[in-house]
């Protein structure tokens, strides 16, 4: 058997685990640093707290963490007939550019999720919204269905008002469905990182929602250097493996932006040996299709399509070094006269994979039957994975999103 075929015939059901709902953690601490630390140092256990992440960082490490900041993607219509349509944005479509689409000023393309489009035949639906004194009317309406998916075109009649603004007047954080609960005022400001700046998530990068301003200066006086990169989390970082092994299950794609001073960065880390730490699964998988991407400019220095897929890293040889791989990626970009990759990946991270960028991880704890458990399997172990989940069941930790954090480190 290949290793491609190992992969794909991996069952789900061996990353199963009980979760009671109450261990489900619905809202953060009100201290988000004071919640527990797992921490699995070269495969010694021990328990802390996330304060104490500054100390146990390995010394002159690179933090790598994701700056994404979660849109409020859920908008809801309510019909002259009483039934409410509810819409989630998931990804721009015209204009095909976050940046963009954030900024237009009379209508704009997204592929959304529709919730109760049983009930929407046909026509636009109407909500109004009043900005610094002015009535606003947004228009949703219909156009193709892709998959689940629909693209729905938004207009508006006041064109000084942007897409950005009609989010924020209308919308709604959309938190994780796993919470059981509505969206409240709290996850305005618990449900984003601190030091979150680019719109275009419709989940946060939870892992770095324990970090304070205090804890990052911390790692500044600790000689811990704190760079971005940015990953736009869509909605299926919550869709659940159905199938019975993972190679039926097909990976989202999701938009990534790296700079290039933080990849000429990895080079020099990767050359010196100085420990990276990716803050997040996001961060994991961003920087970890960064080899994919260079070894694809090492076969084709002109690559039109750098999009990385769901099974690249099992079916290519890879047969340069990861220093040599982000070179190829800084070299492309002084080519073509860019300041930043923009790309997309559908990596799949499970067991068998092979770690080439990262030297640890913080990360939560995730739901049984996950892509993201399937990540951290990898990263400490098919066999370490389970231990380390019951430790944490056993010893009161909290899970998901707004729950206790871990520290992986090789």
């Amino acid at each position: 058997m290949t290793d491609i075929e190992q992969v794909r015939n991996l069952r789900i059901s061996d990353y199963n685990y009980p979760l009671p709902d109450e261990r489900i953690a619905k809202h953060p601490l009100a201290e988000r640093e004071q919640c527990k630390l797992l921490v699995y140092n070269h495969n010694q256990l021990s328990e802390g707290h996330f304060y104490d992440v500054p100390s146990l960082l390995p010394q002159g490490s690179l933090l790598v963490y994701n700056n994404t900041r979660v849109i409020n993607a859920r908008l809801r219509f309510r019909k002259a007939t009483g039934s409410t349509i509810e819409i989630f944005c998931l990804e721009p479509v015209a204009p095909h550019d976050y940046q963009l689409i954030f900024q237009t000023t009379d209508t704009c393309t997204w592929l959304c999720l529709v919730g109760n489009s049983k009930r929407w035949k046909e026509g636009a639906l109407e909500q109004k919204v009043v900005i610094e004194g002015t009535e606003v009317t947004l228009k949703a309406t219909r156009g193709a269905q892709r998959g689940n998916s629909w693209e729905i075109v938004f207009t508006w009649d006041a064109q000084d008002v942007t897409f950005a603004t009609l989010l924020t007047a209308l919308g709604e954080i959309p938190i994780p469905p796993y919470l059981n609960r509505g969206t409240e005022e709290s996850d305005l400001t618990d449900y984003q990182t601190v030091y979150s700046h680019i719109d275009g998530s419709v989940a946060a990068p939870t892992a770095g929602l324990h970090f304070t301003d205090e804890l990052l200066a911390e790692c500044d006086q600790r000689g811990i250097t704190r760079r971005e990169l940015t990953l736009h989390v869509g909605a299926g970082t919550f869709q659940p493996v159905k199938t019975e092994s993972i190679g039926e299950h097909p990976m989202h794609y999701e938009f990534i932006a790296v700079e290039r001073s933080l990849l000429t960065e990895l080079v020099h880390a990767l050359a010196t040996k100085q420990p990276i730490v990716a803050v997040g699964t996001t961060s994991v998988r961003t920087l970890e299709s960064l080899y994919y991407v260079g070894q694809m400019l090492d076969t084709n220095p002109e690559a039109d399509d750098l999009t990385v897929t769901q099974w690249m890293p099992y079916t290519t040889p890879c047969q340069i070094s990861a220093r040599q791989a982000l070179q190829n990626i800084v070299d492309y970009l002084d080519r073509h006269h860019l300041n930043t990759l923009m790309g997309n990946t559908q990596l799949m991270i499970a067991p068998g994979f092979t770690y080439r960028i990262i030297d640890g991880m913080i990360t939560n704890f995730h739901q049984p039957q996950s892509t993201l458990l399937l990540l951290v399997a990898a990263f400490v172990g098919n066999e370490n994975w389970r231990q380390l989940y019951d430790y944490a069941l056993a010893h009161d930790f909290r899970f998901l999103s707004y729950g206790d954090a871990c520290l992986f480190l090789k």
